[in-house]
């Protein structure tokens, strides 16, 4: 007699179906949570802010096993052209500002983050001085009028 087994992962919120793990990490732990498109969107929003205003401290993207949770690279391990071009620009950028760089080879995550911070000031609007606000006349002496 054949048998089918079929596996269906429920999205751990609500119960629907699951497209995708994403894993998460907090105080050190490292989670795993099964999601339909719409909660492991509405999850990244919420944390969106909390990324933004934190600090990366290593680690690497993760290809999670069920969907697209992430983008990892290609398959293969070959570079996408948008990882080269970063590349060629971070060490452009770190040999016109005093940073020692190779040609090839693996550029130190200081250099990175020095970059990511010039651009990040590059792009935030510098405040210019306020124009000069037009100078006010003194009021006109009075002449003493002759009694």
């Amino acid at each position: 007699m054949a048998q089918k087994v079929v596996v269906q992962i429920v999205d751990d919120i609500d119960g629907g179906t699951a497209t995708q793990t994403v894993p998460f990490a907090l105080d050190g732990v490292s989670y795993d949570i099964d999601l339909s498109d719409e909660n492991a969107e509405a999850l990244r929003e919420e944390l969106a802010r909390y990324v933004a205003a934190g600090k990366r401290v290593g680690g690497r993207r993760v290809k999670v096993a069920t969907g697209q949770a992430t983008s990892a690279g290609a398959a293969d391990g070959a570079k996408r052209p948008v990882d080269r071009e970063r590349t060629q620009a971070v060490r452009a950028w770190a040999s016109e500002n005093g940073y020692a760089v190779a040609e090839r080879g693996r550029i130190p995550n200081e250099i990175y983050e020095a970059f990511d911070a010039a651009e990040l000031a590059a792009s935030q609007p510098t405040e210019e001085a306020p124009a000069r606000a037009a100078r006010k006349r003194s009021p006109r002496k009075k002449k003493a009028a002759d009694d």
